[in-house]
């Protein structure tokens, strides 16, 4: 009886450290994030390929405004035919991609166009990149190209939204 009274005071005082609930992580919330500040072009892009990376439609949804348009060459149309889509149906199409898919990896190369409007609102960036997308261990597609994108935001404090991406690979 001592000996179960003796643990019992013991626990009381020294607390329990429980391995299977941890401590509440409380570092500051951008010091671990995997995810960048969109409020900086870069960071867009890294979310962007987070998003891929985790075939994450929720990541990927706040990447894209609301008047979002999506364009690229048909090129087994004679001559080209631009095409183009909305923000729904561009969610839905990769959502679609991520499903399907066992892994994607994305490599944003060097950006070959970076103009930003005076008042810091909208911006046009053209970056290469590598998209390896392996849907088994014998079929795995690569594509390169580049990613010509239209980003804007309403006040230089909010979070850049893409409202254009014009695809320029011929995939």
């Amino acid at each position: 009886m001592r000996t179960v009274v003796f643990f019992l005071l013991i626990s009381l005082f020294t607390g329990c450290d429980n391995p299977f609930a941890p401590a509440l992580d409380d570092s500051p919330s951008g010091s671990t994030s995997i995810l960048g500040d969109q409020r900086q072009l870069e960071g867009v892009f890294q979310n962007f390929k987070q998003s891929y990376a985790f075939r994450d439609t929720t990541i990927y949804g706040q990447l894209l405004a609301p008047n979002f348009i999506f364009v690229y060459r048909d090129y087994d149309n004679p001559g080209g035919v631009d095409v183009f889509w909305g923000r729904d149906e561009d969610i839905r199409s990769t959502y679609g991609l991520f499903q399907n898919v066992q892994r994607l990896d994305l490599v944003w190369n060097t950006t070959i166009s970076s103009v930003m409007e005076p008042d810091s609102l909208k911006a046009t960036v053209i970056r290469n990149f590598n998209l390896t997308v392996t849907f088994s261990a014998s079929d795995v597609v690569r594509v390169d190209g580049y990613a010509n994108w239209t980003l804007e935001r309403g006040q230089t404090t909010d979070v850049w939204k893409i409202t254009r991406w014009r695809d320029e690979s011929k995939f």
